[in-house]
């Protein structure tokens, strides 16, 4: 239950004025990361897009089609105005001379996500921490929560100029999902730890009128989730065959809406230190998806996948 017919809504963006904002989207190669640098490009904002995978260079996720340049000039076609510069967010000399960049240019940042990751080839689930690659399980720290740390560090104190700053902190599962084991220990701690440091930053940020907050997308189609199920964003749901639960899926289009929704809210400071999911959002601000659903993946997943409840992915959309 997913079109225009079954839902009864229509394909409806956040109403989000953003012009004159300066966003940072770290990580915006593909998928969420794009889909938000995007999103708050369509909203009006300069963003700022970071990734290590240009049109002359692959980072070691191996997937060249997707490139920051082509970032953005998504987020120019949609209006605003986007800037690609090739990071190792793991390197703090490349992030300072980022946000050196960043201050000399614009003065100031509005907008922080840290949606850096890239490890999803290292995960080994269902094997015990004594058994697991243990190269790869401290590589899925550095990409995911040193990375996050080290951008953080220096690009905080030009958020910090002026109140209303907003820090994402994106991850794979909320809070409350993540409770449960993700089934590899070094996966695990990695994804809860944005958790931690929205909890952390938004005690910061307070003090300077700044808000901090992790949030996490449904089932993503991202491009390497399409490809793994051999499908495309037009024909998505041919691969509810091979996973049924693939019918909550949503469009990284969703956790875009959600962020340019949460950055345009005055009242935004009302959600610091908390764990947030696109899904939510789409209800407190009444957007949706592209095909005019609105997925709650997590809430599926915990009620229903988890919690035993009698409904169908078609009752969270």
């Amino acid at each position: 239950m997913t079109g225009h017919g079954e839902t009864g809504r229509a394909d409806r963006p956040v109403a989000a004025d953003l012009t004159g904002r300066v966003a940072l989207v770290a990580g915006a190669t593909r998928g969420a990361g794009r889909a938000m640098a995007v999103e708050l490009g369509r909203a009006g904002a300069l963003v700022y897009v970071t990734g290590r995978t240009t049109r002359e260079r692959v980072s070691e996720v191996g997937r060249a089609s997707e490139t920051i340049e082509q970032t953005a000039e998504l987020v120019t076609a949609a209006g605003g105005t986007g800037i690609a510069v090739a990071v190792d967010h793991l390197e703090p000399a490349a992030v300072k001379a980022l946000t050196e960049r960043i201050d000399r240019e614009q003065g100031h940042l509005d907008v922080l996500v840290n949606s850096l990751w890239g490890g999803d080839r290292l995960i080994e689930f269902e094997t015990e921490l004594w058994d697991l690659n243990l190269d790869n399980g401290l590589r899925m720290f550095r990409l995911g929560v040193d990375s996050h740390v080290i951008t953080g560090h220096f690009a905080l104190p030009l958020l910090i100029r002026r109140p209303g700053g907003l820090v994402v902190e994106v991850t794979d599962g909320t809070a409350a999902f993540n409770r449960a084991y993700r089934g590899n220990l070094c996966f695990d701690l990695t994804k809860n730890a944005p958790h931690r440091i929205a909890f952390g930053l938004a005690a910061e940020l307070k003090q300077y009128g700044g808000t901090a907050v992790s949030l996490t997308p449904g089932f993503l189609r991202s491009e390497e989730m399409l490809d793994h199920f051999g499908v495309t964003e037009e024909n998505w749901r041919d691969a509810v065959a091979q996973e049924p639960h693939f019918a909550i899926a949503e469009s990284p289009a969703l956790i875009g809406r959600a962020v340019a929704a949460l950055a345009a809210d005055p009242d935004k400071e009302r959600f610091s230190g908390r764990s947030l999911s696109s899904g939510q959002l789409a209800k407190v601000y009444d957007f949706t998806d592209t095909d005019g659903s609105r997925p709650d993946g997590f809430g599926y997943f915990e009620e229903v996948v988890v919690g035993g409840k009698a409904a169908g992915p078609e009752d969270y959309r």
